[in-house]
């Protein structure tokens, strides 16, 4: 019988060499790391799952209100470090021959009823309302926080105490207080008016604080630490406050706002800040008398108060809707 055709040397060779290409492709690709996967929702490129404050910052620099509010802030504080930087004269310095005068070169804003530059008294003014809505802030942060944290972790007697000290507080009306407590003090710092503020402002940050140290010690992780054998302290500390604290920045940032409003207020009553003091309550309230015949001398210090107080609620409103996963 006649034998099949052999195939020639260089079929062989070709089939020889497709093979030994293959073979060291297949090397190569098992050679190759893998390519990365996306991950899962919720999880960076590597993988690893995003923290809620990572998730927060990625949300705030997406959001145009964060964006516009957090600008007009660090220009306030800006100008309330350096007030010279756009404002180079005294705010004390008046003329009464130029009272009521309008606006001038060099002057924009015009002049107030005696005769002081409403621009540079405006400018001035961004100092006191910053650093009282700030340390105000920090104070019934801090103070409300630690108590509410306590009573929340601790309950029992400790926590019924609180809440009715809490209750009495509450029913204090702020402006009515104010107005009782600071007219006696004769300090023309800052320091009463942030004070009185911190004084009223806790119970309501230390409700928030408790609220979440509750709803946090009934997470299976704090369970999980104290089965371990962990101290009250260290579940406190570790465990429980890094996961209760959102809440408290939320209202605190809101509250910021309400407290340089608060401030301009007693001061406009004549028992927060005093002359010589530059404050914007101080000089809306020397404005008043005047509204017909200079209404800018009300109107700038009235507008500059609005917009500050604006932009950090806006600011808390960012960080709350970035803070809540339930608005996600």
């Amino acid at each position: 019988m006649p034998e099949p055709p052999l195939e020639s040397e260089g079929a062989v060779a070709g089939t020889g060499g497709a093979m030994g290409l293959a073979t060291t492709e297949a090397e190569t690709l098992e050679q190759r790391p893998p390519a990365a996967e996306p991950g899962p929702a919720g999880a960076d490129p590597a993988g690893r799952p995003r923290s809620l404050w990572s998730d927060a910052w990625r949300d705030l620099r997406r959001n145009p209100v964060f964006i516009v509010s957090a600008l007009i802030i660090l220009f306030l504080v800006f100008i309330a470090l350096w007030p010279s930087a756009i404002a180079s004269g005294s705010p004390l310095k008046c003329d009464l021959a130029k009272a009521q005068q309008g606006s001038a070169p060099g002057h924009p804003f015009g002049y107030d009823g005696q005769g002081c530059d409403v621009y540079t008294r405006t400018v001035h003014g961004a100092r006191t309302s910053v650093a009282v809505g700030v340390c105000a802030t920090l104070g019934v942060a801090l103070l409300g926080s630690v108590l509410g944290a306590l009573a929340g972790f601790f309950g029992g007697p400790w926590d019924s105490f609180l809440s009715r000290i809490t209750d009495v507080f509450f029913a204090i009306p702020v402006v009515l207080g104010g107005l009782v407590l600071l007219s006696v003090v004769t300090s023309n710092s800052v320091w009463p008016v942030i004070g009185f503020i911190v004084l009223l402002g806790w119970p309501q940050i230390s409700r928030i604080a408790r609220g979440a140290v509750i709803t946090a010690q009934q997470n299976d992780y704090v369970q999980a630490a104290r089965a371990l054998g962990a101290s009250n302290s260290r579940i406190l500390l570790r465990h429980i406050a890094p996961n209760a604290v959102a809440p408290v920045i939320v209202v605190a940032t809101i509250a910021l706002g309400t407290y340089i409003a608060l401030e301009a207020t007693l001061s406009y009553l004549g028992v927060g800040l005093k002359p010589p003091s530059v404050s914007w309550g101080i000089d809306i309230s020397a404005a008043s008398p005047y509204i017909r015949n200079a209404p800018h001398a009300l109107l700038w210090p009235s507008g500059a108060l609005a917009i500050t107080v604006l932009a950090f609620i806006m600011l808390g409103d960012a960080v709350r809707d970035a803070l809540d996963p339930k608005l996600r």
